[in-house]
């Protein structure tokens, strides 16, 4: 019996567009990721160098480091990515909007075809959404989650109300039923949207529920994330139910 490819469809078949990824070294949930991805996506990863602090000012810092950045991106180029994104969101707000610009030119120098930054997805996608006043959910230290209120400031856009969960480690190990405590504790109908903060914090099951519970949309970093690098790519995202997902236009690269 002879084997005919062409009667085997599935999404092995089409042909494969890359974003790449440049994640902190504590990052762990590359999976989550992938489900804003379409079949025919394929996403590179690549680490920053661990660092051994606990998650503080210092630490975003040093995850910020340009020259870093730069290796990082060069690293991921090789499988040649339509885009490359820089997903951690304290290490894309903690310099301010200034140090969020430095990050997306350093990958842009690097050679990066189009850039983009946690932060920086999230002031776009709050543009698309007409939010200009929102409540903020972090898993950081008051000292970083200031930052990011500073961050969105600049940009002008007012944190109503924000809380943090006060974490220095171990982030990804953060239950649905927390974050959707905090959500409810954050919220008031002051804000147009809410915000949850860090790559490492899983959000993808619970974004539409939260939607229909507060009657709001709900930002999540590795969501606005993916959104931007694959509407840089002409592409649009995967995630029934959330709002950014079905509301946000996108245009060919």
């Amino acid at each position: 019996m002879t084997f005919d490819p062409s009667l085997v469809v599935g999404p092995e078949l089409l042909a494969q567009h890359g974003i790449g990824v440049v994640a902190p070294f504590d990052f762990a949930l590359d999976r989550e990721l992938w489900r804003w991805t379409p079949d025919d996506v394929s996403l590179f990863m690549t680490r920053l160098p661990y660092v051994p602090v606990p998650v503080t000012v210092e630490m975003a810092s040093a995850l910020s480091d340009q020259s870093i950045v730069r290796q990082a991106t060069r690293d991921v180029l090789a499988p040649e990515p339509l885009a490359v994104a820089y997903a951690c969101a304290s290490g894309s707000f903690i310099r301010g909007r200034a140090g969020e610009l430095q990050l997306h030119q350093s990958m842009l120098q690097a050679g990066a075809p189009v850039s983009t930054t946690t932060s920086g997805a999230l002031v776009e996608s709050l543009g698309l959404l007409g939010a200009r006043r929102i409540a903020v959910v972090t898993p950081y230290i008051d000292a970083v989650t200031e930052r990011l209120v500073s961050f969105l400031g600049e940009h002008g856009i007012e944190v109503v109300t924000s809380v943090g969960l006060g974490l220095l480690s171990h982030i990804w190990k953060v239950g649905y039923g927390e974050i959707v405590s905090a959500v409810s504790a954050v919220d008031c109908p002051e804000a147009e949207a809410v915000f949850i903060s860090c790559t490492n914090v899983p959000t993808y099951d619970i974004i539409a529920p939260l939607e229909q519970m507060i009657g709001k949309p709900v930002l999540t970093a590795n969501q606005v994330t993916m959104c931007s690098a694959l509407r840089a790519m002409g592409r649009a995202a995967s995630g029934p139910g959330q709002s950014l997902v079905s509301l946000a236009p996108f245009t060919a690269a």
